[in-house]
């Protein structure tokens, strides 16, 4: 181009000016990973807030009564709530989460990676469930395993220190060799 001025480029929050709204979630998973100490938490509670919402007021209350029901310590009346919402709701992310932690919780590890399986497959940025892939595996000895799913939420969510916590031990400790 000639020696001639430049017209900057259109901003783009002009004003007068209309853009597509990003969605919330590719948002805050943007802001989560260049979050601080100071604001991951806040950011990870949104993110969450976001996934327990369906859509739907039913479909919302039966997850409320499954989650009730899991802090309560009856996993088979949350299950049973859980799967009423994952057979209605089978594209709705949290509803398998859910149910994949009251799997876990009731000691039927099987049925709770079948689920973490169908999460990640809808949502698979789902920190928590990946997470909970890590325990799982860590548990039935699978330190490469637990090591890799470990990592893997932990580059989406690099301020969680639980996590942070796991890959050291899994690094320093047992998975040594991994």
């Amino acid at each position: 181009m000639s020696g001639a001025a430049q017209s900057p480029e259109p901003s783009l929050s002009a004003p007068g000016t209309t853009q597509p709204e990003t969605d919330p979630l590719e948002r805050l998973f943007a802001l989560l990973a260049d979050a601080d100490d100071s604001n991951w938490k806040a950011l990870e509670d949104e993110i969450w807030e976001l996934w327990s919402q369906s859509g739907s007021d039913a479909f919302d209350l039966l997850l409320e009564r499954g989650r009730k029901a899991m802090d309560d310590g009856d996993f088979d009346v949350a299950i049973e709530h859980l799967s009423a919402l994952t057979d209605h709701a089978p594209d709705f992310a949290e509803g398998w989460n859910a149910r994949a932690t009251a799997f876990y919780l009731s000691g039927r590890l099987g049925l709770s990676l079948d689920d973490i399986a169908r999460v990640l497959v809808l949502e698979p940025r789902h920190f928590g469930a990946l997470s909970g892939l890590g325990i799982i595996l860590e548990e039935l000895g699978d330190d490469r395993g637990a090591l890799e799913a470990y990592r893997h939420s932990l580059a989406i969510h690099p301020q969680n220190p639980r996590i942070k916590e796991a890959v050291k031990r899994l690094e320093m400790g047992a998975g040594r060799d991994i």
